[in-house]
């Protein structure tokens, strides 16, 4: 009978282990705060790590501004990426991210889209379009903490056109709702990320104008690695795997320039 127990014991000691073993491997699980402009191309990027590391990568998509008030109120990210390199900084300097750990990793290009549909001759006519009495409503994500939006603005009034707009402008939470408001009708046209523009599932149900980069401030995409992180090790191999050749070419592919071209 002792040894019944022994066994009994040993057994329960076998499963207590296991499970344990589980939990430490779903605790470090890495979690990701990304800017919306980067859904999908993130997601294939974190894929192909998960497939050479076996490290699973959770990310969370949202406009820059609002995940860092999230990251300040101690939601529990490893890793940050935002659509410009103000707001890691501002984690930096508060000693909520690890200085050493940011870099630029793109730039990014904001585009004027409407639906394959619209009778708007965008890729030629680019702006001007938005002046054509059709066009009611003209989705942007919020300025006041997307810098897709802070663009958008920036380009409507160089411009000249932000006055004459301002009361057509239907504010997104971040630049995937407002691509979101023009591709249900919602709004006749947005201006989006080039990443959502050029994106598979998208790709074939618009059409675009590049806005020229000098008609907004530069999208300047930083990354920074939390410091509170409990998986640094695996936030910094995450972090190296996107500045290989085979993740740069992900960015690319979805419209992304790369910080050193």
């Amino acid at each position: 009978m002792a040894r019944f127990y022994v066994g009994v014991a040993v057994c329960l000691a076998l499963i207590s282990s296991v499970s344990q073993a589980q939990e430490k491997k779903s605790n470090n699980d890495l979690l990701v705060a990304a800017a919306a402009d980067l859904n999908p191309a993130l997601n294939e990027v974190a894929q192909q790590f998960q497939r050479n590391t076996g490290t699973h990568v959770k990310i969370s998509f949202g406009a820059s501004g609002a995940l860092t008030q999230q990251i300040q109120n101690g939601a529990p990210f490893d890793v940050f990426f935002s659509a410009d390199m103000d707001y890691p900084r501002q984690l930096i300097a508060q000693g909520q991210a690890d200085a050493a750990s940011l870099f630029q990793y793109s730039l990014g290009k904001l585009v004027l889209w409407v639906p394959a549909s619209s009778s708007l001759d965008v890729e030629h006519k680019g702006m001007d379009i938005l002046l054509d009495s059709s066009v009611k409503k003209i989705a942007i994500a919020n300025p006041q903490h997307a810098p897709y939006g802070r663009a958008a603005v920036g380009a409507l009034k160089h411009a000249g056109l932000y006055d004459r707009l301002t009361e057509r402008l239907v504010l997104g939470e971040n630049v995937s709702q407002a691509a979101q408001f023009a591709e249900s009708g919602n709004a006749q046209a947005g201006f989006v990320a080039l990443a959502h523009a050029v994106s598979p599932a998208i790709k074939r149900t618009g059409k675009f104008w590049v806005v020229p980069a000098d008609y907004y401030p530069p999208l300047e995409q930083g990354v920074v690695i939390i410091a509170r992180s409990q998986n640094k090790e695996e936030a910094t191999a995450f972090l190296d795997y996107v500045k290989t050749k085979e993740a740069s070419e992900v960015l690319r592919k979805y419209g992304f320039a790369l910080a050193h071209e």
